[in-house]
C-alpha cells in the first residue's frame, strides 16, 4: 500500500491540500513560505486577543510550572474557582453566579439543555423536556445541539438522528415585534407549555444568519413570554460573548438577561480550548436541594490550565480598555462596508454588532460566495462563511470578526484586501 506523506490528517475538504501554518503574530497568521494572511474572522470568530499575545504566552508557560490537570471529580482548583468569580463579576446584574466549565460551545450547549430538563425535574415537571429554538439559528455540530439548530446545510445529512424540535419562522429584521411575539405564542400555545423546557437563540445570529440581528424590544418580549409560561431562557453566546458585539453579553443590548447562558470561543481566544455553561442562583437551587448533582461532565472539564489561560485573556480585555477598542474599530469597519454596499450592488445586507459584521450578497449569484472567500484567501485575508436568505440555506453570506487588538491601519488593510477581492471576482 503506497502512503502519501501528509495525509494522515483529516481536515474538512478531503481533496483539498491546506496550506500549512506555522507562526502568528497580532492579527496576522503565516503559512510555511512566509506569507502572511490578516486573520479577519479571528478563525472562526474566537481569536479576540490575536495571535502570540505578549502578556499571556509567559502566563501560560508559568501556569504549565504550577498544575495542569486534575479530574473535575476529585478536585477542584484555585484557577477555575478564579474564572467562574470573573464570569460572575462581568454578567449583566452580577446575575451569572455559577459556572460549569466544559472544552468546546457545543459542549456548553449540550449542558445547557440538560441543565433545563433537570432544573424542571428537581422542580417536578418532568414532562417539559420540549426546546424552542429559530430557524435561522446554529448551536453546534453534535446530535443533541444540531437537533437545535435550524442550519439546513449542516442538518440534511442527519436528519433523521436529529430531534424534531419546533422553530419560529418569522422575519427578525422585516416582521413586526407583534407578529414575532405572536408566533412565539402560538407555538408554546400548540405544544403546550408544559412541555418546553426552554427557548433557545442567539442573540446575534453567526453562521446560520449573517450576524442577523433581532430589532429593539425583541428578547425583552420573548423573556416576558418565557415567564408567563413558565419557560426558561437560554442564550447562545457562544460566538457573541465576552466582547465580540461590543458589551461583555450581547444580550446586553437588549437590557435583559437570561436564565442560562453558553459561552466559549472568545473565552479561550484560541490559546485554550474552553467553554461554560453559566447559570443563575434560581436555576442552581433546586438541583443543589434535590439530587445535588448536574448530570453532565467531561474529562476535561474545569482544565486548570484552560481555566487559568482564560481568567488571564479576561485580564488582559478588561486592562487593555478593549472593548472601546471594538466598538471604535466595528463601528468604522461596519461604515467602510457600507461604502462597498455601495460600490458593488451585489451586497444586499450588512449588519451586526461590534467586530461581529455580516456581509450577505445576492443569492441569485450562485457560488460568489465561495469565490470570494477563496480570492480572499489568495489575496491575505480570512473572512468566515455564513448563510442567508428567505430560508437560511443560501451560501451568501461571510462575517468579518478581526481580533479585538485591531488597529486602525489594519482595518483599513482589511477593508483594502476586501475590497481587491470582491473587484476582481465581480468584473
Amino acid at each position: 500500500m503506497i502512503r502519501v506523506f501528509g495525509m494522515h490528517n483529516i481536515q474538512p475538504l478531503l481533496n483539498k491540500v491546506y496550506p500549512k501554518a506555522t507562526t502568528a503574530n497580532g492579527v496576522y497568521i503565516y503559512d510555511e513560505y512566509g506569507k502572511a494572511y490578516l486573520d479577519g474572522s479571528s478563525g472562526a470568530v474566537t481569536c479576540s486577543l490575536g495571535h502570540s499575545h505578549p502578556r499571556l504566552i509567559p502566563y501560560i508557560k508559568q501556569q504549565l510550572d504550577k498544575l495542569q490537570f486534575v479530574y473535575r471529580s476529585q478536585f477542584g482548583s484555585e484557577e477555575a474557582e478564579q474564572l467562574a468569580t470573573r464570569l460572575f463579576e462581568h454578567s449583566p446584574e452580577r446575575i451569572y453566579a455559577h459556572s460549569f466549565f466544559v472544552n468546546s460551545g457545543t459542549e456548553a450547549i449540550e449542558t445547557a439543555m440538560k441543565t433545563a430538563v433537570q432544573y424542571w425535574q428537581e422542580k417536578g415537571f418532568p414532562s417539559k423536556q420540549q426546546f424552542i429554538t429559530r430557524w435561522k439559528s446554529y448551536h453546534g455540530i453534535t446530535v443533541g445541539a444540531l437537533s437545535l439548530s435550524g442550519h439546513p446545510l449542516r442538518r440534511q445529512r442527519f436528519e433523521s438522528t436529529l430531534e424534531k424540535y419546533p422553530r419560529l419562522k418569522a422575519d427578525l429584521e422585516n416582521d413586526t415585534l407583534e407578529k414575532l411575539t405572536e408566533e412565539f405564542v402560538q407555538v408554546i400555545e400548540s405544544i403546550g407549555a408544559n412541555h418546553i423546557a426552554a427557548f433557545v437563540a442567539e442573540p446575534i445570529v453567526g453562521a446560520a444568519g449573517t450576524a442577523l440581528t433581532p430589532q429593539a424590544g425583541y428578547y425583552q418580549e420573548m423573556k416576558k413570554v418565557c415567564e408567563h409560561y413558565q419557560i426558561l431562557f437560554i442564550t447562545d453566546e457562544v460566538m457573541t460573548g465576552l466582547g465580540r458585539t461590543g458589551t461583555w453579553f450581547g444580550i446586553e443590548h437588549w437590557n435583559t438577561t437570561a436564565d442560562i447562558v453558553a459561552i466559549g470561543k472568545s473565552l479561550g481566544a484560541g490559546y485554550a480550548p474552553i467553554a461554560a455553561t453559566l447559570m443563575t442562583d434560581e436555576i442552581l437551587e433546586p438541583i443543589k436541594n434535590g439530587s445535588g448533582l448536574i448530570m453532565s461532565g467531561h474529562t476535561y472539564s474545569g482544565h486548570p490550565l484552560s481555566c487559568a489561560t482564560a481568567n488571564r485573556v479576561l485580564e488582559i480585555i478588561e486592562e487593555e480598555q478593549l472593548l472601546d477598542n471594538v466598538n471604535t474599530q466595528g463601528e468604522y469597519i461596519k461604515q467602510q462596508l457600507n461604502v462597498l454596499k455601495e460600490n458593488y450592488p451585489v451586497i444586499q445586507h450588512v449588519r451586526g454588532k461590534g467586530l461581529m459584521l455580516g456581509v450577505e450578497f445576492d443569492p441569485a449569484r450562485k457560488g460568489f460566495q465561495q469565490k470570494l472567500i477563496e480570492r480572499c484567501f489568495q489575496n491575505g485575508l480570512l473572512v468566515y462563511p455564513s448563510v442567508g436568505g428567505p430560508e437560511g440555506k443560501d451560501e451568501n453570506g461571510i462575517l468579518v470578526s478581526p481580533p479585538f487588538i485591531i488597529s486602525r491601519s489594519e482595518a483599513d488593510e482589511l477593508l483594502a484586501k476586501l475590497d481587491q477581492s470582491l473587484n476582481e471576482i465581480n468584473q
